[in-house]
């Protein structure tokens, strides 16, 4: 996580792009997209339930009521251990931590009503810690002047920046790059501040 100074640094990036711009920037750091508890006690169910045809395999006899509670201390034991967050994330489908995601990630957009700027220019710069997640949202403004592939280039970069663990750079870097492309698609003409400028963290 970034710490007050490197949110400093991020927040004066953002008013610095913005006075260059009609659009709004609003970046978002989650820790996670979801705690995906189902998942690790779907794992838990499964290997438990696997326990009962190993059981013939034992060198004692166990009758049905000692199988039963022994399937039950394994689901027990295997449902907390796999809410440690860095198995659980493991046991996870890339598909689903990135569906998970980009859902939040909408969300974010909406409740921060970057579709309701002036123009319609707002952008969100989000990212989701735990998932290894960037994704960079442009409202309808936005979107006509700017492909895509031009969001996705700034997205591997900074992904690339993190794994070297330059996070606060990479932010920096991420909202500078960003700056240049709506600078182009949106030069400033009016002086705004339509929503906040500090790293958002949920």
């Amino acid at each position: 996580m970034l710490s007050a100074t490197e949110k400093r640094t991020l927040a004066e990036a953002i008013k610095e792009v913005e006075s260059r711009t009609d659009a709004e920037v609003v970046t978002v750091l989650a820790h996670r997209a979801d705690n995906y508890l189902y998942i690790s006690t779907l794992w838990a169910a499964f290997l438990a339930l696997l326990l009962a045809p190993l059981l013939q395999f034992l060198p004692w006899w166990l009758d049905y009521q000692q199988a039963f509670t022994l399937q039950w201390i394994l689901f027990i034991a295997l449902a907390v251990l796999f809410r440690w967050r860095p198995l659980t994330m493991r046991l996870v489908p890339k598909k689903v931590k990135f569906w998970r995601a980009s859902n939040l990630a909408r969300r974010q957009f909406l409740e921060h009503e970057l579709h309701s700027t002036k123009h319609r220019l707002g952008l969100l710069i989000f990212v989701a810690q735990a998932e290894h997640y960037v994704e960079i949202l442009a409202d309808r403004g936005l979107a006509e002047h700017i492909t895509n592939e031009s969001w996705q280039e700034i997205v591997e970069n900074f992904i690339r920046e993190v794994k070297k663990g330059r996070t606060s750079e990479a932010y920096v870097h991420c909202v500078q790059k960003c700056g240049e492309l709506l600078e182009e698609a949106a030069p400033a003409t009016v002086v705004k501040n339509e929503l906040p400028n500090h790293l958002v963290v949920i």
